[in-house]
């Protein structure tokens, strides 16, 4: 399936909307997602990757914010586990709808692992028997305080030995680190063809539904969850991804 070009903030708008997952976004998310989020195809092969080393046999991975199903289709894919079945969540029916299209023209014949699709908000799903659980660009878009409630329900549903994979965009303390990061990121964005004008509005319409953290917020609300081992695994600019064991 051809990418569409993401051109939803090309031309000045009247008012710009807060940020949703409707139909617009969905159309052009594989364009939108590579052009916009550093280093993000090696992110989605490495995330498979690490999900094949702490699969166990006979539990459940989890994908939760799935969007399209990158995730999902990268673990399936280094999977060699028996018994394993991914649950894939998002609460956007056109991203589900149009996940399960992809997934279907994915399909492979024989033991493939299982891919289960589920429209729901992540907080109406139970997470059990779980060896990986993976929140990637998730947790940004979930209300500061009922993040650590959240992270401890993955905590309680993963088996010992069991992961929580966790990619953020960061937010820092330090100006001068905030400032440089911003202006990277920018730039890589604009190497990918985004006009300044695109830039600004969706900026502008992300400021109220997604709220970054710093890396030693999430670090802090990991430990405070029951992890004791947390480490940064992948950053570029301001973009990082975070594997927590129990």
């Amino acid at each position: 399936m051809a990418k569409k070009q993401d051109e939803i903030y090309a031309s000045t708008l009247k008012e710009v909307i807060d940020f949703k997952f409707d139909e617009r976004v969905v159309s052009v998310f594989p364009d939108m997602i590579q052009r916009s989020v550093p280093g993000y195809k090696t992110l989605i092969s490495s995330i498979g990757i690490l999900a094949g080393r702490y699969a166990q046999d006979n539990t459940h991975c989890y994908d939760l914010g799935c969007s399209l199903g990158a995730v999902s289709l990268s673990m399936r894919q280094r999977l060699g586990t028996i018994g394993c079945e991914i649950i894939a969540v998002d609460n956007s029916p056109e991203m589900i709808a149009q996940g399960q299209l992809l997934l279907e023209a994915e399909s492979k014949q024989g033991e493939a692992v299982p891919i289960k699709m589920v429209c729901s908000d992540i907080d109406k799903v139970e997470i059990y028997n779980a060896s990986v659980v993976v929140l990637n660009f998730t947790l940004q878009f979930i209300a500061v305080e009922e993040r650590l409630a959240l992270v401890e329900r993955i905590y309680n549903g993963l088996v010992p030995g069991g992961v929580l994979i966790l990619s953020e965009k960061l937010a820092f303390d330090e100006q001068t680190q905030s400032d440089f990061m911003i202006d990277a990121h920018h730039d890589f964005k604009r190497d990918n063809g985004y006009s300044n004008l695109e830039i600004s509005q969706k900026r502008t319409a992300l400021e109220k539904v997604m709220v970054p953290e710093t890396l030693t917020c999430h670090k802090q609300r990991l430990s405070d969850a029951g992890f004791g081992f947390n480490s940064v695994w992948f950053q570029c600019f301001n973009f990082t991804s975070i594997i927590a064991i129990k």
